[in-house]
Order: C-alpha cells, then structure tokens, then sequence
C-alpha cells in the first residue's frame, strides 16, 4: 500500500494513523521482502498454520489490489497452478497472476471471471476485501455485504470440498454470516493473525469441506 501525502493540513486522526503506519514493524518488513503492503503476512500465517494452499491449485482472489495476498498465493501455486485475481481498483501486474479490473457485482465482470477460468474447478477462493472505514455506523453493513457478495461469488464456483477465506468484521451480522457459512461448508475456523491490528475487529473465518449442491 502506498500513501500519499500532500500539502494539505491533517487531521489529527489522519496524523496518528500516518504514525502508526509508518512504524508499524510489518509495514517495514513487507518493504524489506518486497511484498506490496503489511496484509501479506497475515496470509502467510494462515497458511503456515492451516495448509490452506497446494501446488496446482486453482485460486481466485478477490479485491486483490494492491497485491500482497496474489504475490504470496501465486508462489503457492506454482507454474501449474492458476491465480485469478480482481479488484474494482487497478493492481500492477504480477507474474503468473491473470487480473480483471472491475466491480465483480457487475454481471460482465463476473462473466470475465468465468470465461478465464474455462470451466477449470476452483479449490480455493480467497477475500481480503473491505469498504473504507471511517469510523462511522454505515461501515459495518457496508463491509458485511461484501462479505455476503464474496460468499455468494464462492459457491458459485468452487468444486465439491473446496476452501474459502473471508475477512470478516466482528460486530452486528457476524453471527448471522457465520451460520450462512455453515450451510455450504462443513467446518468453520477464525483466525486472529498476529499482524491484524489488535484493536481491529478485523478476523479471517476459514471455510473448509464445501458442500457442493
């Protein structure tokens, strides 16, 4: 992620949120391994602890931009596997990474999204997607519907006992979306990674056993 400063005078909020990022130690790191933004480390330990990538998948990645979560997950996969990744924003290429630009919910994006898969069964789809938080009450449904439309993107399209990793924020419609979860998936699983701010709300609810209809 990058971050642009200008002339403008800062609130004070803006202020201490530049001063958190800038010494935040994974924005560091990820400048030193060259990943694209501090999110990557979250995928990394999701996949040490839970094993959720392999050689030769088939893997969709949704709301991808900047690119830190395509970067890990195409090296997973490997040469003979497939990243599909999509963003409403635009994202710098990436090697062995095929990107569509475009907002999903749009039936010509979606459409753009099936025609690069050819048919070919998805095992896993991954979502780091969120709204832009600004502190106020309309955040968490905004950020809630995403999740629904991610969802409803995954069992679309994933094969009989594929994998879906979803960020989720915890507050009103968590629970709901939890038990949504359990009608096509078999085991439900949340993850807390060590780089998710403490104070986030942010968690990753990992479904596994997908229950192919």
């Amino acid at each position: 992620m990058s971050v642009r400063i200008t002339n403008q005078k800062l609130s004070r909020s803006s202020k201490e949120w530049l001063q958190e990022h800038f010494e935040d130690p994974y924005v560091k790191r990820a400048q030193k391994d060259g990943y694209r933004s501090r999110a990557a480390y979250k995928l990394l330990e999701i996949q040490q602890k839970d094993r959720i990538f392999k050689s030769g998948m088939t893997v969709v990645d949704l709301g991808s931009a900047p690119g830190s979560w395509s970067q890990i997950a195409a090296q997973l996969v490997g040469e003979q596997g497939l990243l599909l990744a999509s963003d409403i924003l635009p994202m710098d290429a990436l090697p062995d990474v095929h990107f569509i630009q475009g907002d999903f919910r749009e039936e010509s994006v979606f459409n753009n999204l099936l025609d690069a898969l050819n048919q070919r069964p998805v095992d896993l789809v991954i979502s780091d997607m969120a709204p832009n938080i600004g502190g106020n009450a309309s955040d968490q449904p905004r950020a809630m519907y995403l999740c629904e439309l991610a969802l409803d993107f995954a069992v679309r399209v994933l094969k009989p006992d594929g994998k879906f990793l979803v960020k989720v924020f915890q507050g009103e419609g968590y629970e709901e979306y939890r038990k949504a979860l359990l009608q096509s998936f078999t085991v439900i699983k949340s993850r807390k990674p060590e780089a998710s701010r403490a104070r986030s709300r942010e968690v990753y609810l990992l479904a596994t056993g997908f229950k192919a209809k």
